[in-house]
């Protein structure tokens, strides 16, 4: 954990000095020191300036949002005891752009879109928890399953729908952007709503996270070591969810974060959900935060923050399924 705290330090540092506007590593060491009150003297207005309003944003933004989908992926991994599940498995990243598309289409303000977005992605999990709790006498978890791919399919369906009524010159291209992901709208405003949120839904996370490793045995299991399954089952969706959709409306759609970081964190640490979930966070925060940096300096032009993550996460998934190959043989 300390070797990942020192990479973020050193990732954060690179970060706020890679840009089309030049500042060096001793202009980012003052201007930190200056934020710390270390040192009296203010840095230049234009260095200020950037760091403040543009970089630092979209610093903490891709730490959150690596943070927070990765945290996810580790709980729905564990509670469906599958390491090839990920945040979409119920679907809220999918409402989520169902939502965000609905905003665009409607030409709403950026953050009547993210709450749209946010909005989407809890009205779809809650849709697919009532459907899967709803129907007795079957495994809970693998109603939750089948629910959120039913009524992912359906979302995604709608949003094809919403992309062929939206304006193909101004709204479809919008929509299209932002379903690939994207730090580059972030601004300070945009945290203080999305931090609270990722914050209170880490906390029954953390106080909880030892229940995971019962979970994981099954619910009779569960049951004899005195936890309620059902109850914990509830409590870990709301805050997984709560944590992706925070994470797609600032950010869009991102994937493969969910889905491969907390495999690579239990490799570092072991199935321990305990120690794994603040491992992984880390993990994605490093990762996410590469990959950001990797988007605004590789081209003139931006690159989607989902097209880099696919680059990383299709082959690491070939290799899972290759894996997992060599264990059913």
């Amino acid at each position: 954990m300390v070797g990942l705290l020192v990479v973020l330090v050193a990732n954060v540092m690179l970060a706020a000095n890679t840009g089309q506007y030049p500042i060096q590593i001793s202009e980012t060491i003052a201007y930190f020191t200056w934020i710390l009150g270390l040192n009296e003297s203010a840095p230049e207005q234009t260095i200020s300036l950037v760091l403040t309003e543009i970089r630092l944003p979209r610093v903490i933004a891709s730490i959150l949002v690596g943070g927070a989908l990765a945290a996810a992926g580790c709980v729905y991994q564990g509670m469906f005891r599958n390491p090839l599940v990920s945040p979409d498995i119920l679907g809220v990243s999918t409402g989520a752009g169902l939502g965000a598309a609905l905003g665009i289409l409607l030409s709403l303000s950026i953050v009547a879109i993210q709450l749209f977005a946010f909005i989407g992605g809890l009205i779809t999990v809650a849709i697919v928890y009532l459907v899967a709790t709803s129907i007795r006498h079957h495994d809970p978890t693998l109603l939750l399953v089948l629910s959120g791919i039913v009524i992912g399919s359906l979302a995604g369906a709608s949003l094809s729908l919403v992309k062929i009524l939206a304006d193909p010159y101004d709204q479809l291209p919008a929509i299209t952007f932002w379903l690939l992901g994207s730090f580059a709208s972030v601004h300070k405003q945009d945290l203080y709503a999305a931090l609270p949120l990722c914050l209170l839904s880490l906390i029954p996370l953390v106080l909880m996270r030892w229940r995971m490793n019962v979970l994981s045995l099954g619910d009779e299991e569960a049951k004899t070591l005195g936890v309620n399954p059902e109850q914990t089952r509830l409590i870990f969706v709301i805050a997984a969810t709560l944590l992706t959709a925070a994470a797609v409306a600032i950010a869009g759609v991102i994937g493969w974060v969910g889905l491969v970081i907390p495999h690579i964190a239990r490799l570092l640490i072991g199935p321990n959900f305990i120690r794994l979930l603040p491992i992984a966070m880390l993990v994605g925060a490093n990762f996410l935060l590469i990959v950001d940096t990797l988007a605004r300096s590789l081209t003139e032009t931006e690159t989607p923050i989902g097209i880099l993550t696919a680059f990383v996460g299709a082959p690491v998934f070939v290799w899972l399924l290759f894996q997992g190959r060599r264990s059913w043989t």
